[in-house]
């Protein structure tokens, strides 16, 4: 009988310098795996709680030597001695040590670091790729990237409100064909960043983070790195946004575009959204409105939701009660799922199992603080997810996912690539 021999969780760094854990799983069979906990900067309020130790004499206040004692306490204790296999189980046995709705006590980065290494675990005693571990034989969908090239918002020092421009290369028949092309398109949008005197200095995502004079600039300096690359915008490469408006709302619903100098309501920021899908090709929008604006988000739906994408970030934290009232109302159309605003493996496939039943697409997500992890490229392929959020072609814990896509692609006997199967 395999089950597990110990556990172990220490602080290690993210991609931003700061604190988070590293959680090791060893097993009976001598089998030892890692996983190491990302950390977003822009987060929605009723995200699960990222346990930080608050000592200001060590890493700022977000140390998280707490969260890791947690591990090799109370967590270790009651995990000791049971199967691997057992995912459920053992997600829940965390769930009710924890006993509130937010990981308050134990810490979300404590309970995830566990949950994620011991998937890897069980995939390793198995002798299975991660993905066919999580998915199983019907495991085959190579995500569509979209693949953050400027950065603006929280994610960066500059002029820009919307948080992240993207590109999706959807017009191709493989991953790496698609790669290949969104590298193209990011060393030559560089370039045309060097020759209109912009600094090319990256943000937390490995975009480039220019002073520019407005919130359309930005989509216009991309389509000409697409054109310059040979490619065809809207044919072969879209655009996408995500705006994370709540980082730019105020008490009133009122949104106020500080590049342009606009205050907007709901109403007036979809009407701007519309025009900008009338004018460049735009396919998905991210956080459009507030977390807190459910009535505006319907009306943006009822607007664009028969058109483009419309993505859930904030608004439902991968969270399935969240979630299912979303359905409900009929809000949104897609959902970006990442790990850590919920807590553990478990929690994460009912939410990605709850939208994919409604047809609701779903976005896999890193964070802006990351690692070398790949554990979120597995978990795209092995749930079928179709898309993947994981930065641009730059910084090598973007990279390694990139890189870990590319493997599996070269494993898979029969893959399929979706590109723009995904909006018909």
């Amino acid at each position: 009988m395999i089950y597990i021999d110990d556990i172990f969780a220490d602080e290690v760094l993210d991609s931003r310098g700061n604190p988070t854990i590293r959680a090791t799983i060893a097993l009976n069979n001598g089998i030892t795996c890692n996983a190491i906990v990302p950390s977003g900067a822009s987060t929605g309020k009723r995200e699960a709680l990222e346990l930080r130790d608050g000592d200001k004499s060590r890493f700022l206040g977000k140390g998280v030597l707490n969260a890791c004692k947690n591990v090799n306490t109370t967590i270790a204790e009651k995990l000791i001695g049971l199967s691997p296999f057992n995912q459920s189980e053992i997600d829940n046995i965390m769930k009710n040590l924890d006993g509130s709705d937010n990981y308050s006590k134990l810490g979300a980065n404590a309970v995830l670091g566990i949950s994620m290494a011991i998937t890897k675990a069980a995939a390793y005693a198995l002798e299975i790729p991660l993905y066919r571990y999580i998915g199983g034989v019907n495991a085959n969908i190579l995500p569509v990237p979209m693949l953050n090239i400027i950065n603006g918002g929280s994610h960066a020092d500059n002029t820009v409100d919307f948080q992240e421009y993207m590109i999706m290369p959807l017009g191709f028949n493989t991953f790496r064909d698609a790669l290949k092309a969104s590298a193209e398109v990011y060393g030559h949008l560089k370039n045309i960043l060097k020759e209109n005197g912009h600094i090319t200095s990256i943000g937390d995502e490995g975009g480039f983070a220019p002073n520019l004079k407005n919130n359309e600039e930005p989509i216009e300096m991309i389509l000409k790195a697409i054109k310059k690359a040979g490619y065809k915008d809207g044919e072969q490469i879209a655009i996408a946004l995500d705006v994370a408006s709540s980082e730019f709302v105020d008490n009133k619903k009122e949104y106020f575009l500080s590049a342009e100098n606009r205050r907007l309501d709901s109403k007036e920021l979809v009407s701007y959204y519309e025009s900008l899908c009338a004018k460049y090709p735009i396919v998905s929008i991210e956080d459009g409105l507030s977390e807190d604006d459910w009535e505006g988000w319907k009306y943006l739906t009822d607007r664009l939701g028969g058109k483009i994408q419309l993505v859930g970030d904030d608004l439902f934290v991968t969270n399935e009660k969240i979630l299912r009232e979303g359905i409900d109302k009929n809000i949104a159309n897609a959902v970006l799922i990442k790990p850590n605003q919920i807590g553990s493996v478990t929690q994460t496939m009912q939410a990605v199992r709850l939208a994919q039943r409604n047809k609701y697409k779903c976005i896999m997500s890193h964070r802006s603080g990351e690692s070398e992890d790949t554990f979120i490229a597995d978990f795209a392929v092995g749930l079928n997810m179709g898309e993947i959020k994981t930065g641009s072609t730059a910084r090598s814990e973007r990279i390694a996912k990139y890189n870990r896509l590319l493997e599996i692609e070269n494993e898979l006997d029969y893959s399929e690539y979706l590109g723009w199967r995904l909006f018909k």
